[in-house]
């Protein structure tokens, strides 16, 4: 098994760190999608990272889909609980993690245009839905110690790799000084070994 995937990717991080809680073994070859000579949609007709390769050279791709498989392919560290209603609030709190990081890709993508291409209105949109998914994030967690009930899943995963990709890429956002619950949850997850192997660099 090989995760194509890049470093800084929140998306390969989030399916890197389920890996990792999961105790599962793979290659991890690195691919940048944007690279003249990448190999991505030679996996994934998309073009997109994460792309898992299965030994039997099957290919899924999308983080969502991935995780799944990896949660149902070991039985170690359920991360996506058994329970429909619950299961239901995991993916919704994934859902909105990912839209959030979505959001922060396409302010970055944006902000690498050439300035005089680049347009106001298109970031501001983006902003708002980090704002408004911050909003609701701190909300729902409220004072509970992890994203959806007692017990570390998929949810706080999600969210902690959508906050570290504020901080990579996003870095005036100060959403620390604005959501001290969201703060103090991201300095917990930082504790944990697969959030630590997967920090990415800084460049």
């Amino acid at each position: 098994m090989k995760l194509i995937a890049s470093p800084t990717s929140p998306f390969s991080r989030k399916v890197r760190i389920v890996l990792a809680e999961k105790r599962i073994d793979y290659d991890f070859v690195v691919d940048h999608p944007g690279d003249a000579a990448t190999h991505v949609p030679e996996y994934n007709p998309l073009g997109k990272i994460p792309v898992l390769v299965l030994d039997d050279e099957t290919t899924l791709f999308d983080s969502r889909v991935i995780v799944e498989h990896l949660d149902n392919a070991s039985p170690v560290a359920r991360l996506i609980p058994d329970d429909t209603r619950h299961r239901i609030q995991v993916r919704r709190w994934e859902a909105l993690a990912d839209g959030c990081t979505d959001a922060a890709v396409l302010i970055v993508m944006e902000k690498r245009r050439p300035a005089g291409k680049q347009s106001g209105e298109w970031i501001a949109r983006q902003q708002g839905k980090i704002d408004r998914a911050l909003k609701a994030m701190s909300e729902e967690l409220g004072t509970r110690p992890w994203c959806s009930g007692d017990l570390y899943n998929l949810s706080d995963i999600a969210v902690g790799c959508a906050l570290g990709f504020l901080d990579l890429r996003l870095p005036d956002l100060n959403w620390r000084r604005l959501y001290p619950n969201l703060a103090k949850l991201f300095e917990k997850l930082l504790q944990r070994a697969p959030f630590k192997d997967t920090a990415p660099p800084k460049s």
